[in-house]
């Protein structure tokens, strides 16, 4: 029988991947927030600076930080929807595992009750056995007893067919 509290483990890892799911959605409201605080900084300063001739390298680093935001909040989506789908496994398998020990604890509780029906039944048929032995037994000394009655009278009856 498998152990119901192999689940166990199985709901730590759930509690770790959830709190992992926090975490990463903290993250990308950090991230998100971070880019839309450089975006609004970018446009405040593009509004101070419209007179001002930017260099291209500027404009690469604005769009290299962009990308660089994108990939990371892509990937965190990623790792998100990763630790989702594993969460929903986890949480499946919980049930499958509650389902098994429900299961067992049935088989558990019967073969219990199977078990003190055949122990009464055994109760009830060692009285039996014991009440035949009892009567077997006084029927063997009741025949022992018939069988001496019957040699003192055949014994007597030789007496007399002698004297006779």
């Amino acid at each position: 029988m498998p152990n119901p509290l192999k689940h166990i483990p199985a709901l730590d890892r759930l509690k770790k991947l959830i709190g992992e799911r926090e975490s990463l959605l903290e993250q990308i409201k950090t991230l998100k927030g971070q880019l839309e605080e450089k975006q609004k900084n970018d446009k405040m300063e593009n509004l101070q600076s419209e007179d001002e001739v930017l260099e291209n390298g500027t404009d690469m680093h604005m769009i290299d930080l962009q990308r660089d935001a994108n990939r990371q909040i892509s990937d965190l989506k990623f790792k998100l929807a990763k630790s989702e789908q594993e969460i929903t496994t986890l949480e499946q398998n919980v049930i499958r595992l509650e389902g098994q020990v429900t299961r067992y604890k049935c088989a558990a509780e019967n073969a219990e009750k199977i078990e003190d029906e055949l122990k009464a039944e055994k109760r009830k048929l060692q009285r039996e056995l014991r009440s035949a032995l009892d009567k077997t037994e006084e029927l063997e000394v009741s025949n022992g007893h018939l069988v001496k009655r019957l040699e003192k009278m055949k014994a007597n009856r030789s007496a007399l067919l002698s004297q006779q």
